[in-house]
Order: C-alpha cells, then structure tokens, then sequence
C-alpha cells in the first residue's frame, strides 16, 4: 500500500514496527520458562531444549543478514511480510510437534522468520526519525523487545504451566493479526528523515558487494559489532534468572509448580527497570547535541555502571511466601504482595531496578549510533551484523551459564551454584564498556562522513535533469 505518508499514517506506522519488533522478542523469550515442560512433554532433557534454543538464536541471526541484505536493496515492506508468516508457521509447527525431531524443525523455521523482522524493521525505523530524536524513538524500539522478552517470559511461564503448546498457537494467531497490520503502513522511503536530503525526491543508492569494504574501514562499526560479543554473553545469562528464582523457591520448600510460577513472577518484576531504557534514550540525545562521542559514553557508563548492582541482586537473601500449590493467580497475587510486605524482596527489587537503569542505556544509544555513523542503504545489513554477533554471545551466554551452575554446584549448592554463575558472567560488561568507549573516540569522524556524503549527494540529485536518471548503487 503505497501513498499516504501524513501525520497519522506515519504515526501508525512507528507503533507498528514497534509493536512487531515486541513479538518479535515474545517468541524469543517463551520457551526459556518452558525448558522442562517441553523436555518432560517430548521425552528429553531439559539441557536439549536449551541446546535447540540456543542454536535458534544463530539461526535467526544468520538469516537475518540475508533479510538485511536483501532489505537494502529491495522492498522492505514484502520482506517483513514474508517473514512474519515464516516465523508464524514455525510457531505452528511447534505448538504441533510429536516428537523432538519435529521440534527442532519447527523452531530453525520461526528463528529464520524473525531475522527478516528485527533486522528490516531497523531499517525502517531509522528512515522514520530524524538523527536529533534518534535515541529517545530507539528506545521506545528496544523497550519494545525488552517488553516483549517480559512478556514471552510471563506468557511462557503462566500460560504455558498447564499445556507448554498453547503460547505458540497463541502467537501463531498474533503473526497472522501483525500480517494484516504490515499492509496498512507507510512505504517509508531510504533516508527519508534526514536532514540533507530535505526536499530531495528520491534516494535511489542500493546497497552493494563493493560497499561491504567501506562499511569495515568504518571503524565505529568494528567497536559497536564487536562489543555485541561480550555484552550479549551477560545479557544471555540472565535468561537463566527465572531458574534462580525458581531454584530459591524450591529451596524454600515449594512444589516445582509452584516453584516455576514463582521465578517467572519476580524475573518479570525484575526487569521492568528495563522501561527506564527511555531515559538512557533521552540521555544519549542531549549528550549528542553537545558532543559526537555522547551516545557512545552514556552507552559505555551503563554497562560499566550496573556490575555491583548485579553483584548484589544475584544474592541478596529472598524470603518467600506464597500459598503453596496454590492456582497461579493466588501465587501471583502472593508475590506481588510480597513487595510491600516483605523487605528482602523491596531490597531486591530496587537492586534490579537500578542494575537495569544503567544497562538498559546500552540498547537506544546502540542501535542510534549504528543509525548515526551509516549511511541509510548500510542500516540494515549493519545492524543484521551487529545481531549476528549479538546472538553469538547471546547464546554463548545462554549455554554456558548452564555448564557453570553444574560445575559450581559442587561447590555451592542450588541456588548458590546459579547466583555465583550469574554473578561471573557479568564480568563480561567490563570489555563491552572499554569497546564502547573506544567507540566514543571514533564516531565524530564517521558521522561527519556520512553527513558530508548525504549532502553531496543531495546536492547532485537536485541538478541531475530529469533525463539523467540516478544512480543505483552506493559510491
């Protein structure tokens, strides 16, 4: 659907790139809270599940550097599309499968779906908002995946503790709905928000082979792909909160129903101080006005900043009282009570609230700055790199805080053995902050080039005739 392109048209546009870069994350985050229903319903172990998960995520990284590519040179709006009813079908096929075999097949299909949307939806959305209002929109972008994980999370843990097939049929309903969606939005043209190309018609440079150098002598590009490594691994391990917070339960005395409801209860608590990516967005903004290095050092600070926070949540004692065997409404009710009643957890939800403020800066400045130092045909597959990476240490993360808590239990029995893990991973952050402060270093330059570039061809297209045509590939 072509045309359009006012206020309201492109505002619905925004919040549904937004609302679908949610699902997006909805269907990364359901299984974790699931492994050993789905382990016990198809007959393996929970480390199995783990296994195919973590694999998805390479799966989904890898092919969304085919979508990007193919989104930078092509139309974005067919893509994301397509992709959707991809990672639909993969849903489906899950909530479907009879053996583990199936399972698998049906996971490696979504995962190669959701590349298409995290990665062209960049894209998108960059070409929507202008560099001044980067990092606060970006924000509402990443809020919108940490809700997302939340909510797959919450969605997993709840809906899923009776019957683990019925949040994939659930989200199967949502990517066909988010299809429909895509139809009614705006076709935003490449580049279309910045300032240099104002007033020009058309921006009609592609993505190319001959550009993938250029792309790598940008050495703000190196920093910001590469810290993705190492952040990610921290990042990846958190997936294992909800186990901590179970194993808490069960060490309390609490059945393992009980126990799963539990540790989905407050890992969701936890991380809503991810909201606060917001003001890390704002921040980054102001900070940029005033200095080219600003996003990179709000970025480099958070990730810096939150480690004795995490330190602290990871084992700060919990008392924890809930009806035991109660439905799941009854302990969720407990739970949330249990804020205000009980002081351990207050403790331990200002902890997480504050670790989660500064690491949440990382996300807006991020994806801003990956926006800021390329051009607009270059976003995407950028970014699609940056997630590849990302997903590398995500899953490394994810994996391997597993083999930790086995190998420390000896040392340190349940729930120790996972909060030590926990807490080691963390050191990750250490690297991730020097990298972004390096990167800090290194994007004046850049940004400079790809304004003077967007002028200089902005320029040209204004006294190309008519008859002279455009160019179609990146110079």
């Amino acid at each position: 659907m072509r045309g359009g392109g006012g206020r309201v048209h492109r505002s619905y546009s925004v919040v549904v790139f937004v609302v679908l870069a949610s699902l997006d994350n909805v269907v990364i985050g359901i299984a974790p809270p699931l492994y050993g229903r789905i382990g016990d319903g198809l007959d393996v172990s929970r480390g199995a599940i783990a296994g195919v998960i973590s694999l998805t995520y390479l799966v989904s990284a890898v092919a969304s550097v085919a979508w990007a590519y193919s989104g930078d040179r092509t139309d974005r709006k067919r893509l994301l599309m397509s992709g959707t009813l991809v990672w639909a079908a993969g849903t489906a096929g899950t909530a479907l499968s009879g053996n583990f075999v199936m399972f698998v097949l049906a996971q490696l299909i979504a995962a190669a779906g959701l590349g298409a949307v995290s990665s062209v939806g960049f894209s998108v959305v960059t070409d929507l908002i202008t560099p001044r209002r980067r990092g606060l929109v970006m924000a509402f972008f990443g809020l919108a995946q940490g809700v997302g994980s939340l909510t797959g999370t919450l969605l997993g843990g709840l809906a899923g503790n009776a019957d683990w097939r019925r949040p994939f049929m659930v989200l199967t309903v949502a990517g066909l709905v988010a299809t429909v969606a895509y139809l009614f939005t705006y076709d935003i043209r490449r580049g279309e928000a910045e300032p240099e190309l104002a007033g020009t018609a058309d921006y009609d440079y592609r993505i190319s082979r001959a550009d993938l150098p250029r792309i790598w002598r940008n050495r703000s590009n190196v920093w910001l792909v590469a810290q993705g490594l190492t952040a990610q691994v921290a990042f990846g391990s958190l997936v294992w909160l909800p186990v901590l917070f179970t194993e808490r339960a069960k060490a309390q005395g609490y059945d393992d129903s009980t126990a799963v409801v539990v540790g989905t209860i407050f890992t969701t608590l936890f991380q809503l101080g991810g909201a606060l990516s917001i003001i890390g967005g704002v921040i980054g903004d102001r900070l940029q006005r005033r200095t080219p290095r600003g996003r990179a050092l709000v970025a480099a600070v958070g990730v810096l900043g939150a480690l004795p926070f995490y330190g602290i949540l990871f084992y700060v004692p919990m008392k924890i009282t809930v009806p035991d065997g109660g439905s799941s409404g009854e302990v969720v009710a407990a739970v949330l009570a249990s804020v205000v009643t009980e002081p351990t957890v207050a403790l331990s939800l200002i902890t997480a609230f504050t670790a989660l403020a500064f690491t949440s800066a990382n996300s807006p400045n991020w994806f801003a700055l990956i926006g800021d130092v390329n051009l607009p045909e270059h976003r995407g597959t950028v970014y699609s790199i940056g997630n590849l990476v990302n997903s590398l240490g995500r899953a490394g993360g994810n994996a391997l805080i597993g083999v930790a808590a086995k190998a420390l239990a000896g040392a340190f029995p349940p729930p120790l053995n996972y909060a030590a893990g926990l807490a080691l991973f963390q050191l990750f952050f250490v690297p991730t902050g020097i990298m972004y402060w390096l990167a800090s270093r290194t994007a004046p330059k850049d940004i400079a080039d790809v304004h003077a570039t967007l002028l200089t061809r902005a320029t040209t297209n204004k006294d190309q005739q008519p008859s002279e045509g455009t160019a179609t590939a990146s110079t």
